[in-house]
């Protein structure tokens, strides 16, 4: 049995979530590949959900 990749599967702290971001981006060296900036949409989406900023409009 495989495991979803949708993080929406689990509830993560906006810190844990942040903390992933932080790492890609050091892995990357600075540079996304393609790959790892799908990735890194994935996670903006989820950290904005998850410090309740994916509800919010800009005024």
């Amino acid at each position: 049995m495989s495991r979803s990749p949708c993080p929406s599967d689990s509830t993560r702290t906006a810190a844990v979530v942040n903390k992933e971001i932080r790492d890609l981006w050091q892995r990357s060296g600075g540079c996304l590949s393609p790959e790892d900036e799908e990735q890194y949409q994935r996670l903006l989406v989820e950290w904005a959900a998850a410090t309740s900023g994916g509800a919010r409009s800009a005024a």
